[in-house]
């Protein structure tokens, strides 16, 4: 691999659009950075073990994913905030699932990307917002939104927690039911960065970044030109591209709020997903360092 080569990797979604505008526009060459990018449909958890085994070099991943994979011992750091905006989970059944009530879903079987996952650990966020719990025989690992669809259709799970705006075209098309929404408590996507990379090109990293926060910042100043290409690219309406896009903000740097650090470790101990005493270790990558 190139000394200059940094290896991306993203869930397939419209929330990554600004980073392969700027691939297209050649903005990381004009840097002098080779990025070769990678989809990860798995979401999350997928690219939590990436970074792990040292397939992808930097992912753009859920919050509370990292967070915690870093915990449990992930050779990563999380470099920059990403989306400062919450997400909002829809909350899926199938279209014939007698399910309708949110409420009513805590001791059904859950279809999760996997273990580790936003699917996983939001659906037990949320059971614990409204002092339940979810036992771990309870999920099913289903690792895409494809498998969902499949798993939910046979009624082998009830319930789905996916991204509402992705899940849209398959509600409108009477594939997905949607009974409740879940918006996380913080902001939804961070970027991270492996040990190695870290180490050993900081400062491509900090190219990198510069790239994409340049690219964030054009993306949330072009709104005429980008809802029509998320509307077509992603297959939604004009009308929900726009929605979304006015109910989501980037970051246009690198600063990483402590606050909400501690905010997510406290829910996932509140959670039991971590446990009370557990050690927290460094989460943020200190430049220079």
């Amino acid at each position: 691999m190139e000394q200059n080569t940094i290896r991306i990797g993203g869930v397939p979604e419209h929330f990554n659009l600004p980073i392969h505008l700027a691939i297209e526009n050649k903005a990381f060459e004009q840097r002098g950075l080779n990025v070769e990018w990678t989809t990860f449909k798995g979401g999350t958890g997928q690219m939590t073990e990436a970074l792990r085994k040292d397939e992808v070099d930097v992912c753009i991943l859920l919050t509370e994913g990292i967070i915690n994979a870093i915990i449990a011992g992930n050779p990563s750091k999380i470099i920059s905030n990403y989306v400062t905006s919450p997400l909002t989970w829809g909350v899926h059944t199938a279209a014939d699932n007698p399910l309708d009530n949110y409420r009513d879903i805590y001791d059904k079987q859950y279809a999760i990307s996997r273990f580790g996952s936003g699917s996983h650990l939001m659906a037990i966020v949320d059971a614990n917002s409204q002092e339940r719990s979810i036992n771990d025989d309870q999920f099913t690992v289903i690792r895409n939104l494809d498998g969902a669809l499949a798993s939910l259709a046979s009624h082998e799970t009830d319930v789905f927690y996916w991204e509402k705006y992705t899940t849209k075209p398959y509600v409108k098309s009477g594939q997905l039911k949607r009974i409740g929404e879940f918006v996380t408590p913080w902001p939804c996507f961070v970027i991270a960065a492996t040990d190695k990379v870290l180490k050993e090109q900081p400062d491509n990293i900090i190219r990198m970044l510069r790239t994409i926060h340049d690219a964030t910042d054009a993306f949330m100043r072009a709104e005429d030109e980008v809802i029509p290409q998320v509307s077509t690219r992603y297959g939604i309406t004009e009308r929900n591209a726009a929605r979304w896009y006015h109910s989501t903000e980037w970051a246009i740097h690198g600063w990483v709020s402590n606050k909400m650090l501690k905010s997510v470790v406290y829910s996932l101990k509140a959670a039991g997903i971590i446990e009370e005493d557990q050690d927290i270790p460094e989460l943020v990558w200190k430049r220079g360092v």
